[in-house]
């Protein structure tokens, strides 16, 4: 495994969780490069392109959410928040903005390494996967191994969740999928939010791919695709 494919930014003020989160990833075989700001991250994502951010909302200079942002206006590296806010406007702003996952403190640092793992692990291209390039309508194409979407020819950037589901929704096209089964395929048996997640990222992912992609909401159901 590559260096960048093991580094993991942690982008944390507070030195006792920042430390305690180096420990046990490191100890996972993770390299690690901790941040005690926002602006400081953001030069270590930029400099290092990390396989994984774990950032903390509340940070001194700008926020997590202002950190995410500028990631994702640059990049598509998995971003796990931290917050100690567990109010659902924070959850779903988080998911909005392309965080892959999120934990509210207090956690077990277990935990996190957990998710990291489970993160890091559905990003990587199944080679048994016999529809690695799908079509999907006339100007879409869903390149599953090269974790690659395309409209009209043009790449589009997803997040890394928001890729996932639009390749299990691919996998599967033109079948009704509710949201407890889009949850099991993408975020997984481990995953702990509500199904309003998959609504936050099908928005996502209609909002970048455009008004052609045929995902249509089925009433009492779920999403279908196709």
């Amino acid at each position: 495994m590559a260096e960048a494919d093991r580094t993991v930014v942690v982008i944390e003020d507070d030195p006792n969780i920042a430390d305690l989160l180096d420990m046990y990833l490191r100890d996972a075989g993770f390299r690690v490069l901790q941040a005690d700001c926002g602006l400081r991250g953001l030069d270590l994502v930029e400099q290092q392109r990390p396989a994984l951010v774990v950032l903390d909302i509340g940070l001194p200079d700008i926020d997590g959410f202002e950190v995410c942002r500028r990631v994702r206006a640059r990049s598509s590296v998995p971003v796990l928040f931290l917050t100690a806010r567990d109010g659902e406007i924070d959850r779903i702003l988080g998911l909005e903005l392309g965080a892959d996952d999120y934990v509210t403190k207090p956690f077990s640092p277990r935990e996190i390494v957990a998710r990291v793992k489970a993160i890091l692990r559905r990003g990587q291209p199944d080679a048994r996967d016999d529809h690695n390039v799908v079509h999907v309508g006339e100007t879409y194409v869903v390149d599953i191994n090269r974790r690659e979407a395309r409209h009209g020819g043009e790449a589009v950037a997803l997040a890394t969740r928001e890729f996932d589901l639009l390749a299990h929704f691919a996998r599967n096209q033109g079948i009704a999928l509710s949201r407890q089964q889009l949850l099991d395929g993408v975020w997984g048996a481990d995953w702990f939010g509500d199904d309003r997640t998959v609504d936050v990222h099908v928005r996502q992912l209609r909002k970048k791919l455009g008004d052609d992609l045929p995902l249509a909401t089925v009433w009492g159901v779920g999403y279908r695709l196709g």
